[in-house]
């Protein structure tokens, strides 16, 4: 019997009061419409809908063993899986972090849907993937609000944009009430425009901006968490690290203060510790959790920061390491998809080193980011998630991102993978039989 809830009831409830705030129940039904559904009456949950891009990928392949066995599947029936992770919605072609991203997200499938979690200036948590990010996120600098950012935009006599790639505009700026009235865009700018326009047109041409309207709405933690238990999804939000540490500790008393806060949130929200997968980039954030909030600890996901092209570069961890993080009760760890892959002499992608000593030291593994690169001209061109193949000798279209998610989940042993686009993950899945 599949689970039937009234949506616009349950945001209803979680939206915080507030003269300014814009509730999600106002216009959540938008998605729905067209579907059989009105806005007030029940929907069904749990019909999945992966639409045309699977299959699409799935055709593109190389003949042989793998497209065989993908080509079996392209009738269905397709359902959620928790191997499928909704990465801030569905980001490839929704405005991350809001609510219309978080519905398609679990309409591909997605088990587990994310929500990065940052703070307001009056100490409400909300999702947005960094504290300072509004200005590529949302439309402020083209409203009031434009003024209160960090680093406003500023204009010469001329009423020209000078200072695009300085703007900074942050959460911990804002109010509850004011981060409301913002409206979700595709994250992207262009730092070089003379103009608000401009400057908020920067979304990368493999993207796009036909979901950015009115009716894609920011979304505080305490709604994300009622929208994933309407869809019968579960949750992995992450604790954000501050841009503006001073502003956590004036604003909670410090990290800690910070930290519990994320936990009470789920507390309040109904969420039981099995149906949450809690991340940080934060050792600290983990450990802590592990110590006085053990049942949410149980299944905290420490996220890995490796990247070589960072100033200075960050390393991989080393073995002893990786042994010493499961002795302090770490369970979980998630490096980048690319950490965990490498092409070998014969140009296939096969599982690398650290992915190897990662299981051996007895760590299960979750990994990013499916789904966000442009891979229409292989992994040479695909940027910072395919850096394992430099010369795109394993990945050399879209659709031989297959072979890398097939790689992870039969030899690396995944637990699950984050997607911008949950489908191509669900497809999979269900495919192979993954829960």
């Amino acid at each position: 019997m599949r689970k039937e809830v009234n949506l616009a009831m349950a945001l209803a409830i979680a939206t915080t009061a507030g003269a300014a705030t814009v509730s999600v129940a106002d216009d959540y039904d938008h998605f729905d419409r067209g579907h059989g559904d009105q806005y007030g009456q029940k929907r069904t949950v749990g019909e999945v809908q992966l639409g045309p891009r699977p299959f699409y990928l799935v055709q593109g392949m190389d003949e042989g063993k793998l497209k065989d066995r993908l080509m079996q599947c392209q009738d269905g029936p397709f359902s959620r899986t928790d191997f499928s992770i909704g990465h801030r919605g569905a980001a490839l072609q929704f405005p991350e972090h809001s609510d219309v991203a978080y519905m398609v997200g679990a309409r591909m499938g997605a088990g587990i849907v994310e929500c990065d979690v940052t703070f307001t200036k009056d100490g409400e948590l909300v999702c947005r993937h960094s504290e300072c990010d509004l200005q590529a996120t949302t439309n402020i600098v083209a409203t009031d609000l434009a003024g209160a950012c960090t680093v406003p935009p500023a204009f010469d006599d001329a009423g020209n944009l000078v200072n695009g790639s300085d703007i900074q505009c942050c959460t911990s700026d804002l109010t509850l009430a004011e981060f409301k009235t913002l409206q979700a865009k595709m994250d992207g700018s262009d730092p070089d425009a003379t103009t608000v326009e401009g400057f908020l047109n920067g979304t990368p041409s493999w993207r796009t901006n036909l979901y950015t309207t009115p009716r894609s709405h920011v979304v505080t933690f305490k709604e994300s968490i009622a929208i994933n238990k309407a869809n019968g999804v579960k949750h992995t939000p992450e604790l954000k690290s501050a841009t503006h540490q001073d502003r956590v500790d004036g604003i909670f008393g410090g990290q800690e203060q910070y930290a519990q806060k994320f936990i009470d949130e789920l507390k309040a929200g109904g969420v039981s510790p099995k149906d949450a997968w809690i991340q940080s980039f934060n050792l600290d954030d983990i450990l802590y959790w592990i110590l006085n909030e053990p049942a949410f600890g149980k299944q905290a996901v420490y996220l890995d920061s490796i990247d070589p092209t960072a100033e200075p570069p960050v390393a991989r961890l080393s073995f002893d390491e990786l042994k010493a993080l499961r002795k302090q009760g770490v369970r979980i760890f998630a490096p980048p998809m690319w950490a965990l892959l490498a092409v070998n002499d014969a140009d296939e992608v096969v599982p690398s080193d650290y992915a190897s000593d990662i299981k051996h030291a007895g760590l299960d593994i979750i990994t990013w980011t499916f789904e966000r690169s442009d891979l229409r001209y292989g992994a040479s061109k695909a940027g910072w998630y395919y850096q394992f193949d430099p010369d795109g000798k394993a990945i050399k279209t879209d659709s031989d991102m297959y072979k890398a998610l097939d790689v992870l989940a039969k030899r690396v042993k995944i637990l699950g993978i984050f997607s911008d686009w949950p489908a191509t993950v669900t497809y999979y899945a269900n495919c192979m039989g993954l829960k």
